[in-house]
């Protein structure tokens, strides 16, 4: 088993910054990609960026490009996404998933998640 922990999230105003943490633990050798995914009320959980365990390759949502950025530290097991000039519109919970590659969009390939994180945004 892999067990995530995401933390970093809050409240910020628009045009600030976020750096959310996704700590993992466990068996940390079987981890492929940690995905970032996001999830509004209402609204169905979208992928955000990926990025490979072994080799930092990463992906991202077209809207996200140049405001997100998703790197690791491998030996703290720990992957970040930094969220700058954030908006409104990214105000969601942020989870962490281990996934089986880190271009996969689709929740449905990803196997452990975080508890997610909370980030708001003000207008």
């Amino acid at each position: 088993q892999v067990q995530l922990v995401e933390s970093g999230g809050g409240l910020v105003q628009t045009g600030g910054s976020l750096r959310l943490s996704c700590a993992a633990s466990g068996r940390t050798f079987s981890i492929y990609a940690i995905n970032w995914f996001r999830q509004a009320p209402g609204k169905e959980r979208e992928f955000v960026a990926g990025i490979s365990w072994s080799d930092g390759n990463s992906y991202y949502v077209d809207s996200m490009k140049g405001r997100f950025t998703i790197s690791r530290d491998n030996a703290k097991n720990t992957v970040y996404l930094q969220m700058n000039s954030l908006k409104p519109e990214d105000t969601a919970v942020y989870y962490c998933a281990r996934c089986s590659a880190y271009y996969n969009t689709n929740p449905a390939f990803c196997t452990y998640w975080g508890q997610g994180t909370q980030v708001t945004v003000s207008s």
